[in-house]
């Protein structure tokens, strides 16, 4: 199960208090005060994890608290510190406050850490306190609270290429062709509840390269405003870099023009960067196209727009390596683009 948001509450640790205390040994002339500094308190730290893939264990443990930590004692001594607590969450999560929806962390690699709440710091000792005037301070401070909030939490899958289109349209079967993932497949529409990732490899021997692909729940008119399963799914295709249009023009399926242009302003409509994205547009089941009118009227609107046009057949394979080349050839164009020094993939 694919849990994918929630909220948690963290509070980092109090800092100790410090100690008034005063030297009384005997046989020492000239005591004076010997209070030491409260120790300071754990932070909270998020730290990403190419292990994990689900914010499930967040879900059920949406509270952290680190302890309080040690106050101050005397002959000079500070307080234990209290340990930092480490919260793991996968690769592609975005940390928000949720009151005022600022941004804390946005994950994009292994081992990447933010600190979400600052541990208090311990409050000084007496023995800070004492000056020629006053010799025997009965001052110490107090130790800083911790830091509290609320956080959301959302995983955005990365992934270079973002499959949409409407329901049955054939991206779970296409997804699993491209690479070794496996949804679950049926002929009937909304069989994907969640999204699912793959890793396409690609190339001759001596040049591999590879790119991963998300496929998201079909979306459905409507699906900007809350209608449907694939618009709560949206957030994972914000990281792609391409975009890929899936239109089923089998015989039970409706107009292809039609239904591209019905995703196309569901993507629009929705925004968050998506409606900027490059895309191409496949026509797939062609295996059951018949005379292929709908393939044709499809590839002339997409023509007419210069809308880089395929056409596959997961169930022969039919195209399957074409479209594999161009979307690894588009992916390492657009990487290059975005940073000039990248290297192949």
């Amino acid at each position: 199960m694919l849990i994918d948001q929630v909220t948690i509450y963290v509070k980092s640790g109090d800092g100790g208090n410090g100690c008034i205390s005063f030297r009384r040994e005997a046989h020492v002339p000239h005591g004076g005060p010997d209070g030491g500094d409260g120790g300071k308190g754990g932070d909270v730290i998020i730290e990403a994890s190419s292990h994990l893939t689900t914010l499930i264990a967040l879900k059920y443990h949406p509270h952290y608290r680190v302890n309080h930590a040690g106050h101050g004692k005397g002959k000079g001594c500070t307080g234990r510190g209290s340990e930092d607590i480490i919260i793991p969450v996968p690769v592609g999560t975005v940390v928000k406050d949720a009151e005022t929806d600022e941004l804390w962390a946005d994950f994009t690699r292994h081992g990447q850490q933010a600190i979400v709440a600052k541990g208090g710091k311990g409050g000084r000792g007496n023995i800070h306190f004492k000056t020629p005037i006053l010799q025997a301070p009965q001052i110490a401070d107090d130790g800083i609270q911790g830091e509290e909030k609320w956080l959301v939490i959302e995983l955005k899958l990365l992934a270079d290429v973002g499959l949409v289109g409407l329901p049955n349209a054939g991206k779970s079967t296409l997804i699993s062709t491209l690479s070794a993932s496996r949804p679950k497949i049926a002929d009937y529409p909304f069989t994907t509840l969640e999204p699912n990732l793959g890793v396409v490899v690609w190339g001759g021997l001596r040049e591999r390269n590879q790119f991963t692909v998300a496929d998201v729940p079909g979306l459905i008119s409507g699906a900007h405003a809350g209608k449907g399963l694939g618009i709560q799914f949206l957030r994972h295709l914000e990281r792609t870099s391409l975009l890929v249009h899936l239109v089923d023009i089998s015989p039970t399926a409706g107009n292809p023009v039609e239904a591209f242009e019905d995703i196309q302003k569901e993507v629009t409509l929705y925004g968050h960067g998506l409606d900027e994205k490059p895309f191409i547009v496949i026509a797939t089941k062609i295996d059951m196209e018949g005379k292929g009118e709908k393939t044709k009227r499809l590839e002339q609107y997409c023509n007419a727009q210069k809308i880089p046009f395929y056409k596959t057949s997961a169930a022969t394979g039919k195209g399957i390596k074409t479209l594999i080349q161009a979307m690894g050839r588009e992916v390492i164009k657009l990487k290059t683009l975005k940073d000039p020094l990248c290297h192949k993939s």
